[in-house]
């Protein structure tokens, strides 16, 4: 499981970085903390699928390709 958390946190950094959004706009826009968007971006947590809603929506990418690098409860 630790894979798929880097995983995901690995490809929200790049989707991020490829769009040149700093971390405190991503932050204005889906209104979670820089704190804990650098936690997601690290692995450390693991958003919930709401949030991965928001930040597909505020990264412009399907929500699936967030999705998918999540293990089904």
């Amino acid at each position: 499981m630790a894979n798929l958390n880097l995983e995901l946190a690995n490809q929200l950094k790049a989707l991020r970085q490829e769009r040149n959004i700093s971390l405190e706009d991503l932050s204005l826009k889906v209104r979670i903390g820089v704190a804990k968007l650098e936690a997601y971006e690290r692995g450390a947590e693991k958003p919930s699928v709401q949030t991965l809603l928001k930040l597909s929506n505020a990264l412009e990418v399907p929500a699936s390709n967030l999705l998918d690098g999540l293990p089904t409860a």
